[in-house]
C-alpha cells in the first residue's frame, strides 16, 4: 500500500530499496526529486517521487502513465526511465542524473550559436513525441535537464496526454508557458508549439511573453534587425494565440527551423564581418576567429567555393567538405539553400541535373536524371572508369558512381593530409575537412 499522510523529506543516506538519498535537488507540487546512489550499480540517479498526501488513485494513473509514456520514447534528447516501482510505501521513478536544467543554464551567459544549438535539440524531442502520439503539456526551461556534452533532454511528461490529434486536457501545466487553449482544458501538439515559442522568445531576449500576447511581445527590438526576418515569423507564428495559425506540431515547426537556419547563420555571420571591418583598428581577441575567417575567403574563397558556414563555428566551409576543418564537427547542409540547382536527398549537398548518383555520398541513383549534358567551369578532370567530368574533391563519380582516389590539391597551398592526401591549408585549419583528421602545422 502507499503512504497516504505526510511530506516528510528523506534524509540523507537513508535507504530506499537499492537507493542511498544524497540529497533534495527539487520540490514541486506533485513530486520531491533527489539525488541518490544506485548502490547496485554504483551510478548517481535523479529519483522522483510523487507526494504521498496527493496520491489518489487519478494521480497514481498519472504517474504510472509518466513511467510508460517514458519507457515509450528512445530518443536521444528524451530523459529515459532507468526504474520505476514501489518501494516502502512509496511509488519512485529514478533517471539518470543531469547536470542542471536549462532554466539553471539561462541564468548565465551563453552565446546565440550555443541557444540555436539547444533550440534544435528541443525540437527535436518534441518533434519525435509528436511523431509517437505524445503531448506534453508542460514545456518549460526546467524541463529540459543538461548532460555532459551540452546535450538537452526532455523530462517530466508527468501531465502528458496521449493523443492523435486533439485530445481534452485537464488545464494542466506552468503559468507563463501555456497555450491559452490549454488553459481552457482543451490540448493538443499545438499547444506544444505554443510553449516551445515561448520558450525560444526567452532564451532569444531574455523576455517572457505576457497575456493577452500581443504582437511583438517584450523584448523584439533586442532581435529586430538581429535576427533573419524569415526566423522571426517563424516564433509570431508559433506563438499565435489562435492554435489554427500555429505550426501542426513540433515536426512542421523544426522543418522550418532547419530551413531557416542556415539564413540565419548567414545573416549573423555577415553581420559580425561587418563590425569587424567598421572596427578593424580596435578588434578585440573575441574577433580573431572572424578575422581568420576573413583572411581564408580572400586567399581561397573562390577555389574552393566557400558559400556555406559551419553550424557550430560559423567557419566558412563549401559543400564538398566532410568535416568544419575549423571545429571537427561534421557537416550538415540544407539543400536548399544550394549552389547546385539540385541536392541530393540522402546528404543534402549539391547535384548537377545530368549527376546520375552523388558525388559526396553513396546514395542511390537519383529518380530523375537529365538527358541533357551540362558543362561547369569546376570541372577539372575526367572519371578513369567512364570518363565523365569531376570536380575537385568528388568522392564518388557522378556518372558511375565509381570510388574515386585521385588526390587533388588546392590552389595556392602544397599542403597535403597526411591521412587522406587531400590537400588542405595548414596554415589556416585545424582538421581536415576531407576526412576528420586533426592537423599538425607545418
Amino acid at each position: 500500500m502507499l503512504q497516504s499522510s505526510s511530506r516528510k523529506q528523506l534524509r540523507a543516506r537513508q535507504k530506499l530499496g537499492k537507493y542511498r538519498i544524497v540529497k533534495r535537488i527539487a520540490d514541486g507540487g506533485f513530486a520531491r526529486v533527489y539525488k541518490a546512489k544506485d548502490t547496485i550499480e554504483g551510478v548517481d540517479v535523479a529519483l522522483k517521487i510523487p507526494h504521498a498526501d496527493l496520491m489518489t488513485k487519478n494521480a497514481m494513473q498519472w504517474f504510472r502513465q509518466e513511467a510508460r509514456v517514458h519507457a515509450s520514447l528512445d530518443h536521444p534528447n528524451i530523459l529515459p526511465v532507468k526504474n520505476a516501482e514501489i518501494i516502502d510505501g512509496l511509488f519512485v521513478i529514478a533517471y539518470p542524473l543531469g547536470k542542471k536544467s536549462l532554466a539553471d543554464r539561462l541564468r548565465s551567459r551563453i552565446s546565440t550559436d550555443r541557444l540555436f544549438d539547444f533550440a534544435l535539440q528541443m525540437l527535436e524531442a518534441v518533434a519525435y513525441a509528436h511523431a509517437h502520439g505524445v503531448v506534453h503539456c508542460d514545456l518549460k526551461p526546467e524541463n529540459f535537464i543538461l548532460f555532459e556534452g551540452d546535450r538537452l533532454r526532455l523530462a517530466d511528461f508527468g501531465v502528458a496526454r496521449v493523443a492523435r490529434r486533439t485530445v481534452p486536457g485537464s488545464g494542466s501545466g506552468t503559468i507563463g508557458f501555456i497555450a491559452p487553449e490549454q488553459a481552457m482544458g482543451k490540448t493538443s501538439p499545438r499547444a506544444d508549439v505554443f510553449s516551445l515559442g515561448v520558450i525560444l522568445w526567452l532564451m532569444l531576449t531574455g523576455e517572457l511573453p505576457e497575456w493577452p500576447f500581443e504582437w511583438p511581445p517584450k523584448g523584439y527590438e533586442r532581435i529586430r534587425g538581429k535576427l533573419h526576418p524569415d526566423f522571426v515569423a517563424m516564433l509570431r507564428r508559433s506563438m499565435e494565440v489562435d492554435p489554427k495559425k500555429r505550426f501542426a506540431d513540433a515536426k512542421q515547426m523544426l522543418t522550418t527551423f532547419k530551413k531557416l537556419m542556415p539564413r540565419v547563420r548567414r545573416q549573423l555571420l555577415q553581420k559580425r564581418r561587418n563590425r569587424i571591418r567598421t572596427n578593424s583598428n580596435t578588434a578585440t581577441l573575441r574577433d580573431w576567429k572572424q578575422i581568420r575567417f576573413r583572411q581564408f575567403e580572400r586567399a581561397f574563397g573562390k577555389t574552393l567555393d566557400l558559400d556555406h558556414v559551419c553550424g557550430h563555428c560559423e567557419g566558412p566551409v563549401s559543400e564538398s567538405m566532410m568535416f568544419c576543418p575549423w571545429c571537427s564537427h561534421e557537416l550538415a547542409f540544407d539543400g536548399d539553400d544550394s549552389t547546385f540547382p539540385d541536392a541530393c536527398p540522402r546528404c543534402q549537398r549539391g547535384r548537377k541535373l545530368d549527376w546520375k548518383y552523388c558525388a559526396w555520398c553513396y546514395g542511390k541513383s537519383f529518380d530523375e536524371v537529365s538527358d541533357r549534358t551540362y558543362t561547369d567551369k569546376r570541372y577539372e578532370s575526367e572519371c578513369p572508369k567512364c570518363e565523365h567530368p569531376l570536380m575537385p574533391f568528388m568522392r564518388y563519380c557522378p556518372g558511375c558512381r565509381h570510388k574515386l582516389h585521385k588526390k587533388w590539391l588546392i590552389t595556392g597551398s602544397r599542403s597535403h593530409c597526411g591521412s587522406c592526401g587531400q590537400g588542405v591549408v595548414r596554415e589556416f585549419w585545424d582538421d581536415c575537412p576531407w576526412c576528420g583528421t586533426q592537423l599538425t602545422r607545418e
